[in-house]
């Protein structure tokens, strides 16, 4: 289903800085870049800017480097200055991905901001039906009050905690939209509550309705950052690239060395795998049923060492309750989002590290937290105790030569 087309009215100047990718933030950073004479060139070189330029060279590497996405943490947006340099740093970043003419660069930024957005969301009570009602057609409370009405978005955190309706429902069409793009069996169909066209987003012990809500606006953020960005770059001018060669260059070179980091792992063969990774895979070749947490790791230790997905699903196949579609669909989802593997100390809490103290020479050091870090340093090893081998007749050849 389309996103509406005409979404509520935001006046809030807080609000349009903290989310500035939103439709209705067009028209107040237009008036603000008036009203403090911000073209392009004070953007790109202005002294005015240097804070925008700074925070959106935070935001760009956070979009590559961190999986949680952008840092929530900006400058002071209660003050006209911190909402300036929020705002404009949005727009400067986009400004350099859309010149880097790279779209997978985009896609992972557009990703980095939504999550961001999602943080700020579930924390910002007052702000989520407004935000919401923009980016989906159907959005109510659970007593059936519309979120868009101007009484409940004009509410306080305090007075929204307060109200009976703290669980919120969404179009049937809106949720068979985004949900497949989200992992988890709470997201698929069989496993939500449907009602006369509504899907209910019941709390949760661990996570409540409105956070429910924030995971699904934000595949909808991305996708609108995503397309506005792409839109967009057909507008660069060489002129604009050129000018914009050095942030795009920090944001490329940031990506090359995660890749070079990939490759040196997709290098690594079976007997540099983690103690971890091969008993989880015995223990499934075994018929034992592994823990959801423990295959969860073993999909994203496969996906980060480059693994054919097939070669992956095939790790399964010995498990309880393997079912071919369910687990190739799974292990593609995990592919496709490139999930970080967990570190040394939520395996051990999950039941998934086999090692006891004593065990594992490289697995004792105090340094080894993270499964990559055993991989990466048994690498090292064997490159410093590898040495060539040195045939009879080359060593024959060698003296004489040293002799002559």
């Amino acid at each position: 289903m389309p996103v509406p087309t005409s979404p509520p009215s935001i006046a809030d100047e807080v609000t349009l800085a903290r989310y500035p990718f939103l439709p209705q933030a067009s028209d107040w950073i237009r008036n603000m870049a008036v009203r403090h004479s911000i073209d392009l060139n004070e953007l790109l070189e202005g002294s005015w800017m240097e804070q925008a330029r700074q925070r959106a060279r935070i935001r760009l590497i956070d979009s590559v480097q961190s999986k949680e996405g952008v840092q929530v943490v900006g400058g002071d947006i209660h003050t006209e200055e911190g909402r300036l340099i929020e705002a404009f740093s949005f727009y400067y970043a986009r400004l350099v991905m859309c010149a880097s003419e790279d779209e997978r660069l985009i896609a992972r930024w557009a990703q980095a901001e939504a999550a961001r957005a999602e943080q700020l969301l579930i924390q910002d009570a007052s702000n989520l039906p407004a935000v919401a009602n923009t980016y989906l057609s159907q959005v109510e409370s659970v007593s059936g009050s519309s979120i868009a009405s101007p009484a409940m978005a004009g509410m306080s955190m305090h007075q929204l905690r307060q109200s009976p309706s703290n669980e919120w429902r969404v179009g049937l069409a809106d949720f068979i939209e985004v949900c497949p793009k989200i992992t988890g069996n709470r997201w698929r169909l069989p496993n939500v509550d449907i009602e006369n066209g509504w899907v209910k987003l019941h709390n949760e012990r661990q996570y409540a309705s409105s956070a429910k809500l924030a995971r699904l606006l934000r595949e909808r953020i991305k996708a609108g950052i995503e397309a506005e960005a792409l839109e967009k770059m057909a507008e660069v001018t060489t002129d604009l690239a050129v000018r914009l060669a050095e942030p795009v260059g920090m944001v490329r070179n940031l990506m090359a060395n995660k890749a070079s980091e990939a490759i040196a792992l997709v290098g690594a063969e079976e007997s540099d795998w983690p103690p971890c990774m091969q008993k989880i895979i015995a223990d499934l070749a075994g018929g034992v049923n592994v823990n959801h947490f423990g295959r969860l790791f073993l999909a994203s230790m496969s996906a980060t060492l480059a693994l054919p997905q097939e070669s992956c699903v095939n790790f399964f196949r010995g498990a309880p309750d393997f079912s071919e579609a369910t687990t190739s669909y799974q292990v593609q989802h995990v592919y496709q989002h490139e999930y970080t593997p967990a570190g040394c100390g939520k395996l051990k809490v999950n039941h998934n590290c086999p090692v006891l103290p004593g065990d594992n020479r490289t697995c004792d050091q105090s340094w080894m937290d993270h499964p990559l870090k055993y991989i990466r340093a048994t690498q090292r090893w064997k490159r410093l105790t590898e040495r060539p081998v040195t045939t009879d007749a080359t060593a024959s050849e060698s003296e004489t030569n040293s002799e002559g």
